[in-house]
Formats: structure tokens, C-alpha cells, sequence
């Protein structure tokens, strides 16, 4: 008989979940598996709301990607009201998008795995946290807040507030940017780039420490997705969705609205999150998010990010190695701010044209944009008064569900000696999950379909009955 070992909760990832090894009768590692406990439901209870409201409601799925949800929804709405909305709203929309890469990025590093990198793997798990970083690096803390909190500044002075948007509207903004709000963002991007630059130096300072403990893992090929824009370069806001292969490859390329030819949604027995699975590839696995975007396109109008991200990959097409995520988020912020930059410079941030208006001209709608941890997908069914009759949702944590088990598996292969377990062990596979900065407050959507087992016991502990749903 195997045995299972099971680390519940996961630590510094955002949401609920357990991950389980499970082994052979040998004693070696079979496979490991990410299980979200969580249950949201926004796909059931939004049903019936009227589909203008999508962009506020879905902004509530997520406190650190809440900008990604309101621009799905808003152009999944655009799409049901049958109108193309004006450039200085995209403009905007743009900017937007890149300032949550930075506010989104900057905790996933600072806060989640910087305790890892900084202090080791091994370290004692009191200390392993952000108060520990605080005590022996607090400038490491300082500046990952200060980091997130002009992210945050840039949403507030476009969309209206800091957490939960509010001028993003399907049909455009609901307001515009004037000159004083251009000029207080452009004040805050030196400070940016010099705060990404910092990341990026103290990674490289701390990366040979941290993969020599680490090891090898989590390196494999898969296929790789993200938009790509007209001009054949990463789209952050829209674009195409492009399949790449890890010999850097393409083997899909379609308009959002046909994702589903691409796509399959699946039923875990063992969990709220639903796995998906790419048709084109042979064993279904593909990675979204930071790594999977760097791999599938070059970089357009940010040239110290295309020279970084180069770099990564050393000449090669894409990389294949989970432990570069890390780097890849961190180039991607770099990426945000020179092309937030570039965009301000436009005079049509400052446009007076802002919105579209119409009815009901189509019976759903979808919407695609890249949130920061990958490709994220609206679709949306309503009736001839604009009220939802379907809803479905489909985030980075569901893309990336195979090859997070893939990458655990990994790691506890290599990890796990003898059946001992080190709390050093625990911890690496607990950085696998925290590697591709999962949001299982996003990714629990599917109701009534988790299976659930009951076990009754006597005051001895022993088992009377089970039951298996």
C-alpha cells in the first residue's frame, strides 16, 4: 500500500488549498497535486445581473487583480453591445493593465517569495516570513511595498480607486485622465524603474544560493500561451491568443472568441479549481503568466526589457524552466514601465473622447486580456434585456493547474530521500505552487462538483463508516 503526505495549509499563496504527495508501495513519489478547499461561485450567483454590471462585480473576484477582471468583463460587454470603443479608452486601458503587473508582481516577489529567496530555504520557519525579511533586510520590505503602492497610485489617479475600479465601463472609461493626473504618473516612473532594478539586482545576488537548493525541478517542456498584438509583439491588453511549443514553435494562433477550440475545461473530483487542458498539445499541458508570455513574444517599445528578457533566455526561443518565473515577473514589471512611459507621451491619454454607448446587439460576448499572472477569459450568454443567462470564467491558476501538480511532483522526486520529511522538503514544494503566484480566490468557480468524503469515527479513533460522494 502508498502512503500520502499532505501539507495543508499552503503557506504565502493567495487563498485556501493543500497539496498531497502521494506514494508507491516502494516508498518513492508517485505524484503530487494542488488541491483548492475554496468555493467563490461567481459563475452561478452572477447569473441574471445585468451584464453592465460585470466590470464592478467580477473587480470583487480579486484584491490583487482587480483591474484584469474589469477589463475582461468590460470588453466581453463591448462585444454583447456590438461597439468598438474609443483609442484614448484603450489608451487608458492600457496603462492600467501595466500598472497592475507592477502592484501585482511587486507583492508576489517582496512578500510571498522573498522569504525563500532572502533567508533560504532552510531557514527557520519563524523567521521565514516578511517580518523575518523586515529584521535582517527591512529595506527589502520597504521597498516592495513602496514598489506596490505606486501601482496602486497609478489604478487610483485612472480608475477611480485603488482596489476595486470603478471608471472601467463596458464602452470605454467612465472618465478620462486630465494633465494634472498624467503628470503626477509621470513623476512616480523614476522611482519605479529604480525599485524594479533593485529586485532584479537583489535576485540576481540571491539566485545561485537559491537554485543550488532548489535543485533542477520543475523543468519541462510544455506549450506556452499569451496575446500577441497586430505587430507580432506581446499585448498585454488584447491581441490574439498564440500556442507556442517550448521549441518556440507555433502551433495556434486565434481570435479570443474561438478560444474554446483551443481550450477544454475539466471536472476535479478532488478540488473547486477546474484543470484545463490544451487540445493542440499531445499531453495537454500549457503555462501561462510572466514566464509563458516572455517565451511566446518579443517585447515591443520597452528596450531595456527586451534586452533582459534576451537574456533569460540566452539565445534559446522560450524557457522551459519553472524557476524562471520568478525572473520573468520581474522583467515584466521593468517592461511596465518603460511602456507606461511611452504611453503617457501620447496625447491621447489626455483625450476628452472616452466612451461609446449602445444596447443589447448580440447574445454573448467575450472578453480577453492578460492579468498578471496569465491569459484570463469572460464569456458571457444574456438575454434580449442585457440580463446573464451564462457565465463562465477562466483564470490563470486553471491554465497553469497541470504543470503546477507537474512541477510539485518534481520537486518532491528529488527532494524526498527515504520517506523523511524535513521541513525544508515541505517548504520546496510549497515554493513550487508559490512559483506561478497562484490566485485560488479567482480559479474556484465550479459549484456542486467536488467530491467530498465523510468518516465517521468512535471515541478511540477508530473507523466506523465512510461515505464517498
Amino acid at each position: 500500500m502508498g502512503t500520502t503526505i499532505t501539507i495543508s495549509p499552503v503557506s504565502r499563496i493567495e487563498g485556501h488549498a493543500a497539496i498531497t504527495i502521494q506514494l508507491d508501495a516502494a516508498g518513492q513519489v508517485a505524484e503530487a497535486r494542488l488541491h483548492v478547499r475554496e468555493f467563490r461561485g461567481f459563475e452561478s450567483f452572477c447569473l441574471g445581473r445585468p451584464f453592465w454590471e460585470m466590470p464592478t462585480i467580477t473587480a470583487r473576484i480579486c484584491g490583487i487583480c482587480p483591474v484584469s477582471h474589469a477589463l475582461a468583463a468590460a470588453m466581453a460587454g463591448e462585444h454583447i453591445m456590438g461597439v468598438a470603443i474609443p483609442p484614448a479608452a484603450q489608451h487608458l486601458r492600457r496603462i492600467l493593465s501595466l500598472a497592475q503587473l507592477i502592484l501585482s508582481h511587486s507583492l508576489s516577489f517582496f512578500h510571498l517569495s522573498a522569504p525563500d529567496i532572502v533567508l533560504g530555504l532552510d531557514s527557520d520557519p519563524t523567521e521565514r516570513n516578511i517580518v523575518g525579511v523586515a529584521r535582517h533586510r527591512p529595506e527589502v520590505i520597504r521597498k516592495g511595498v513602496r514598489l506596490r503602492q505606486i501601482g496602486q497610485e497609478i489604478v487610483n489617479l485612472i480608475a477611480g480607486r485603488r482596489l476595486h475600479p470603478e471608471h472601467i465601463v463596458a464602452g470605454g472609461m467612465g472618465e478620462p485622465l486630465g494633465e494634472e493626473g498624467r503628470a503626477a504618473i509621470v513623476a512616480l516612473l523614476p522611482e519605479a524603474r529604480e525599485l524594479t532594478r533593485f529586485a532584479l539586482d537583489l535576485l540576481r545576488e540571491r539566485s545561485e544560493g537559491f537554485r543550488s537548493e532548489m535543485g533542477n525541478c520543475g523543468d519541462f517542456p510544455s506549450l506556452f500561451l499569451g496575446l500577441v498584438g497586430v505587430d507580432g509583439c506581446l499585448d498585454h491588453y488584447s491581441g490574439r491568443l498564440r500556442f507556442m511549443d517550448a521549441a518556440g514553435g507555433t502551433v495556434g494562433d486565434l481570435v479570443p472568441e474561438e478560444y474554446a477550440a483551443a481550450i477544454r475545461e475539466t471536472v476535479a473530483t478532488d478540488s473547486y479549481l477546474k484543470p484545463t487542458e490544451c487540445i493542440f498539445g499531445e499531453d495537454r499541458l500549457y503555462r501561462v503568466g510572466p514566464l509563458a508570455r516572455l517565451s511566446v513574444a518579443p517585447f515591443a517599445a520597452a528596450p531595456q526589457a527586451e534586452q533582459a528578457r534576451k537574456e533569460l533566455l540566452g539565445g534559446r526561443r522560450t524557457s522551459t524552466a519553472s524557476l524562471d518565473y520568478h525572473q520573468a515577473r520581474l522583467i515584466e514589471m521593468l517592461y511596465a514601465v518603460e511602456r507606461i512611459a511611452g504611453l503617457l507621451d501620447d496625447p491621447l491619454c489626455v483625450d476628452r473622447q472616452f466612451l461609446a454607448r449602445a444596447g443589447v446587439n448580440a447574445s454573448e460576448g467575450v472578453g480577453v486580456t492578460e492579468a498578471p499572472r496569465g491569459t484570463l477569459i469572460h464569456h458571457y450568454h444574456v438575454d434580449r434585456d442585457g440580463l446573464l443567462t451564462g457565465v463562465n470564467l477562466i483564470v490563470a491558476t486553471a491554465h497553469n493547474s497541470r504543470a503546477m501538480d507537474r512541477t510539485i511532483t518534481d520537486i518532491a522526486r528529488q527532494h524526498l530521500q527515504g520517506g523523511a520529511l524535513g521541513e525544508g522538503l515541505l517548504n520546496r514544494v510549497e515554493h513550487g505552487i508559490r512559483l506561478y503566484d497562484p490566485c485560488l480566490s479567482c480559479a474556484t468557480h465550479a459549484v456542486g462538483r467536488m467530491g467530498m468524503t465523510v468518516t465517521l469515527r468512535s471515541a478511540d479513533g477508530k473507523v466506523l463508516d465512510r461515505a464517498v460522494r
